[in-house]
């Protein structure tokens, strides 16, 4: 970063975090401060190891999505995603077992937790443990009430490779490359009815039984922000796409930041801690041509030999295929594989004919891309709205 635009950014976040303090002194004092909540992240970790992180903010009143939504209720919860009133100085206690850990919310409410898990508690069958998370104290007028569970993803012992993808248009079809859509599937759309890419729910199932039927982990790394998480969350149960840990970023002003980090330092540093924290666990890379991933991964591939069996990246347009087929040849000098994919099954048949997924799950993968086509037809749609008045019933 230029030296005149540190300097900026160093005078803009001593600004910012002045006002935002002031602000909320001034909101405790006329008795503003709404119901408190702490909103866990998915985390990761092995039996060494257990890291999470979260948020202390104000309950921001966002309803379960439903099909039917307008486009102008997503886009007031949109407005309330980005508009959350954040708990500086909050302090959270984490409980696992006989283990627990507590530390201080910074100025954007954000808090972190790296500790070792109680060992009596961790199974080889369990892949997934839960973290009492507490709200001990905030500096506020009413007295702390909130808490919340936290989830660990911890690869078992037999696991077979690790997967890390990207979301934007390699999960969830976001079209980052035109910006007018890139809005509208932002800001007009909720879990219900953005759209998955074609089979992808299926495939990643199969990346995540392998070959053994067992469980491979699969962490999403991307450089949207954190206040979209509920979205993804929701999207993934909705949509039947596998669960794991995910990196976002944190948007906002810091000292070393203007509004947000740069994306590929962003993805690196993400993708490194997750090759550094499995040292024995190869990985599968997944993204997509639109962006930086071809040559993030590259990056990867050079950083961590022998680390990364192959890189799947889906093809969005001819504008950056003779660049990717240069990257291609680098990330094959380098000992892996680089493959440009028009869909899912594409990479799917190479993963099968590779011993990555069993060759059973390919009619399962063609059957949901061809469903994921074509939508859901009235009876299921009448289903999810059914389901989608139960959950808000009983939330």
């Amino acid at each position: 970063m230029l030296r005149w635009k540190k300097a900026l950014t160093r005078a803009a976040y001593g600004v910012e975090d002045r006002v935002d303090a002031l602000k909320y002194r001034l909101r405790k004092r006329l008795g503003k401060v709404n119901q408190v909540m702490i909103v866990p992240y998915r985390g990761h970790g092995s039996t060494d190891r257990f890291f999470l992180s979260g948020r202390v903010i104000e309950n921001r009143a966002i309803a379960p999505p439903r099909d039917d939504d307008s486009a102008w209720l997503n886009l007031l919860n949109m407005y309330r995603r980005f508009a959350s009133e954040e708990i500086r100085g909050a302090t959270v206690r984490a409980r696992f077992g006989s283990v627990t850990q507590t530390t201080v919310a910074d100025r954007e409410g954000y808090f972190e937790f790296a500790f070792a898990p109680d060992p009596a508690l961790l199974t080889p069958e369990q892949h997934v443990y839960q973290v009492e998370l507490e709200l001990v104290d905030y500096p506020g007028p009413r007295r702390p009430t909130a808490g919340a569970s936290a989830e660990i993803f911890v690869p078992p012992p037999d696991a077979q490779f690790g997967v890390i993808s990207d979301l934007d248009d390699t999960v969830i079809q976001s079209d980052v490359v035109n910006l007018l859509k890139l809005v509208r599937n932002t800001l007009l759309k909720n879990a219900h009815t953005r759209l998955p890419f074609e089979g992808v729910a299926a495939f990643y199932h199969a990346l995540q039984r392998g070959t053994n039927n067992g469980y491979n982990p699969i962490y999403y790394v991307t450089s949207g922000p954190w206040n979209l998480y509920d979205l993804i969350v929701d999207f993934f149960e909705i949509r039947g796409i596998p669960a794991g840990p995910l990196h976002m970023t944190r948007l906002g002003l810091r000292r070393d930041q203007l509004i947000r980090p740069n994306r590929r330092k962003h993805k690196l540093a993400a993708i490194h801690e997750l090759l550094t924290t499995y040292p024995d666990l190869p990985f599968l890379l997944i993204g997509d041509s639109g962006e930086l991933d071809p040559e993030i991964y590259l990056q990867v591939v050079l950083d961590h030999p022998g680390r990364i069996k192959v890189i799947y990246i889906r093809d969005v347009g001819e504008k950056k295929r003779a660049n990717i087929q240069t990257i291609a040849a680098q990330v094959k000098a380098a000992g892996s594989e680089l493959l440009l994919v028009q869909d899912t099954v594409e990479a799917a048949l190479h993963a099968s004919a590779n011993g990555y997924i069993l060759p059973e799950a390919l009619p399962y993968i063609r059957q949901e891309r061809s469903e994921d086509k074509t939508g859901p037809n009235p009876v299921e749609q009448r289903v999810r709205q059914k389901l989608a008045n139960s959950a808000e019933k009983k939330g």
